[in-house]
C-alpha cells in the first residue's frame, strides 16, 4: 500500500509517495508562492501529488490516502487549518478542497506533528512516549504518546517552543516574553551572534559572515570550531538555552526518547553532548532511567514521511 505525503511550507511544497514502511519512492518539490489564495496552493498540492504517483510508476488505485502537514493551528477532525500566519490561512477547508482534484481520503496534521510522527515511526517505534523538537526558524515539535500524536483537546497541543524559559525575557512572535523559541531558534541564534559581533569587533565571526554574505546560524558555530572565544561563548550559551527547554520537556513528559531535528541538529555530537550534559545536570528525575536524547536522522524527509504515515 502507498500513501502520499505532503509537507506544506512557506517556501516549498514537498510531496512524496511513501510505502507503508516509510520509504519514499518518489518526491517532487515546487515553490509554494505563499502570497496566493490558499485554494490555489491546494490545487498545486493535488497536481504535484498526481505527478509524484506517475513518477513512481504506481497506479493511483494503489494509493490508499493522503497526509498533509500544514503549519498553523489545525482542526484534524474536520481537515481545516483554522489559522496559519505564514500561509495567510483562516478556516481553510484544506481536506475538502483537495478532494476536488484527487478523490482520496485526506488527513490534515500540523506540520511539526507530522514530522514528529515520521521520526517516531522510523526511529522511535517501541517507545511509549516520544518527543520531537525542531530547531529552525522557530522552535517546534510534537509529542507521541502510546503511538498516537498528542494534539490536545482543541488540536493545537504541544506548542513546545512557546513554553517560557526566562520570565520577562526576550519578546516572542507569539506575544509572550521569554519563550524557548526566542532563545533556541536559529532566528534567535543569529540575533545572539550579531550582538556578540558588535561587542567583539576582532572576532573571526566578522570574516566568516563577510565571506558568506550574511550572518547565519552557522557563523558562530564555524568560528567557535576555529577557536574564536567570542563565538564559543555564543555557542555555549545557545546550548544552555536548548538544554533548558529540553529539561522542561523531560520534567513534563518523562519521555523514553527525545529526538532533536531542524537545521541546527546537523551539528550532530557537537551539539548533542553539551545538551545532554546540561539536561542530566538539571532534570528532575535523577535516580531512575533517563530519557534517551538523540539527533534526528530523517531531516527534510520527516515531514513527507510523517504526513504520509498519518494517513494510515
Amino acid at each position: 500500500m502507498y500513501y502520499i505525503g505532503i509537507d506544506l511550507g512557506g517556501t516549498n511544497i514537498a510531496v512524496g509517495l511513501v510505502d507503508e514502511n516509510g520509504k519514499i519512492l518518489a518526491d517532487i518539490s515546487v515553490p509554494t508562492k505563499a502570497e496566493r489564495d490558499w485554494r490555489e496552493i491546494v490545487k498545486d498540492m493535488a497536481e504535484v501529488s498526481k505527478k509524484v504517483v506517475q513518477k513512481a510508476e504506481v497506479s493511483i488505485d494503489d494509493v490508499k490516502g493522503v497526509g498533509i502537514g500544514c503549519p498553523g493551528s489545525i482542526d484534524n477532525a474536520k481537515g481545516i487549518c483554522t489559522y496559519s500566519n505564514n500561509l495567510k490561512m483562516e478556516n481553510a477547508e484544506i481536506a475538502e478542497e483537495f478532494k476536488k482534484y484527487l478523490d482520496l481520503p485526506v488527513n490534515l496534521e500540523n506540520d511539526a506533528n507530522a514530522a514528529a510522527l515520521g521520526e517516531y515511526e522510523i526511529n522511535g517505534k517501541g517507545a511509549e512516549s516520544f518527543v520531537f523538537i525542531t530547531l529552525g526558524t522557530g522552535v517546534g515539535g510534537g509529542v507521541i504518546i502510546d503511538g498516537k500524536i498528542f494534539r490536545g483537546f482543541n488540536g493545537v497541543g504541544a506548542e513546545l517552543g512557546h513554553t517560557v524559559i526566562a520570565a520577562d525575557g526576550e519578546p516572542c512572535t507569539c506575544g509572550r516574553l521569554g519563550c524557548w523559541e526566542a532563545y533556541a531558534s536559529v532566528t534567535a541564534l543569529i540575533r545572539q551572534t550579531k550582538a556578540a559581533m558588535e561587542q567583539n569587533p576582532e572576532s573571526m565571526m566578522h570574516e566568516l559572515a563577510k565571506a558568506e554574505g550574511r550572518v547565519s546560524g552557522r557563523t558562530a558555530f564555524d568560528a567557535a570550531k576555529k577557536g574564536d572565544a567570542a563565538a564559543n561563548a555564543v555557542v555555549s550559551k545557545y546550548f544552555e538555552y536548548i538544554g533548558e527547554g529540553i529539561t522542561n520537556m523531560v520534567n513534563i513528559f518523562q519521555p523514553e526518547k527525545i529526538v532533536i531535528g531542524g537545521s541546527i541538529s546537523k551539528e550532530g555530537d557537537y551539539l548533542l553532548k553539551p545538551v545532554i550534559e546540561y539536561v542530566r545536570k538539571y532534570d528532575y528525575n535523577r535516580y531512575m532511567k533517563k530519557a534517551e536524547i538523540e539527533i534526528a536522522t530523517l531531516f527534510g524527509d520527516a515531514g513527507i514521511i510523517g504526513a504520509a504515515l498519518s494517513a494510515k
